[in-house]
């Protein structure tokens, strides 16, 4: 394995601050070879300059269970994650953050899995059910105890969701359960909901300081939204938009540099908090329309995040992949 891949690890495992990664779902399964080629490569042209410390690639579910409104862009199966990048984005150089949506595997299809590569450093985030209502054949405590039995070098995350803390005030303990299971770091969902974000961290931390654990690294997520149907899409995901922030978005001129402006403030905000308490906090940026537009806004979003890690951070730190290599 490359520097790269091991400066990753070391971020996670030394709990550092300022991790930054980029997440896209497959092309649809459905393409032609050729046509899935043709893709990757504009993915590559994107990134490969880029200044990440790993790349994300969605698993995607249907989740017609979650909730009764029709999606507001149909499903279609996609290529398997770990396929596409081993594939398709070698020229990628970071290491790929894989996506296992854990439920739909039988136990031996999962051990498979876990156990391929064993000898190379890998990285995914396991997911559960998408709801309660969701057929699993494993569940997520059973995927983290097989992934530490069976491969030390598959460094396993989870999903956190803050605005799940408005209504339960129980997520804290979530984070708790899973890093005891084996969680190494946390991926948001996309972040509008600066209020929900900051209560879960300060419950979080100091559930972590009074019993005298460090936190693990919370990437939070970054989504710029272009269009109404977007906006649309983005709540039916389930993602926390506060009232104020929707009028905002709806009623601007340019709907998309209005999302990049706030996306920014809200990040700058969480990680301000976060350096305050020596919460190590990351972020992860996503497009989650297939839109030409939307996706350069999500480029450019790296580097403008990038830009305020560079300014809030100790060199040492956010610059740690540049004194290694």
């Amino acid at each position: 394995m490359g520097a790269a891949e091991n400066t990753f690890k070391q971020k996670i495992l030394s709990k550092k601050p300022g991790i930054i990664t980029y997440g896209m779902t497959p092309p649809k399964a459905s393409h032609a070879p050729e046509k899935v080629s043709e893709i990757a490569q504009k993915q590559v042209e994107r990134l490969k300059n880029l200044d990440l410390d790993a790349l994300i690639l969605y698993d995607v579910q249907e989740e017609v269970d979650r909730v009764d409104h029709e999606r507001p862009y149909p499903y279609l199966p996609t290529i398997d994650p770990a396929v596409y990048g081993d594939k398709y984005l070698r020229q990628v150089e970071v290491p790929k953050i894989i996506y296992r949506c854990v439920g739909n595997d039988t136990r031996a299809q999962f051990e498979d899995w876990v156990k391929t590569d064993e000898n190379e450093d890998r990285f995914s985030v396991y997911v559960g059910a998408s709801s309660s209502k969701q057929e699993v054949k494993l569940n997520l405590p059973e995927a983290y105890k097989l992934s530490k039995q069976l491969n030390n070098n598959l460094t396993f995350g989870g999903v956190v969701i803050p605005e799940r803390h408005i209504k339960k005030n129980d997520e804290h303990i979530r984070v708790v359960e899973k890093t005891n299971s084996g969680c190494n770091f946390f991926i948001t969902q996309a972040t509008y909901n600066v209020e929900a974000s900051k209560n879960l961290l300060s419950d979080l931390y100091y559930y972590y300081t009074n019993n005298g654990f460090e936190m693990v690294p919370i990437l939070f997520n970054l989504a710029p939204c272009g269009t109404a149907k977007t906006l649309q899409f983005m709540k039916w995901l389930g993602i926390s938009i506060p009232g104020w922030l929707e009028n905002e978005l709806k009623y601007s001129n340019d709907i998309l540099d209005k999302s990049i402006q706030l996306s920014q403030k809200i990040f700058e905000e969480l990680l301000d908090f976060g350096l305050e308490k020596g919460i190590p906090i990351g972020c992860s940026i996503e497009s989650v329309s297939t839109s030409k537009l939307e996706i350069e806004a999500s480029v450019q979003l790296v580097k403008d995040v990038k830009a305020i890690l560079d300014k809030k951070l100790p060199s040492h730190e956010s610059n740690i992949t540049q004194s290694i290599m």
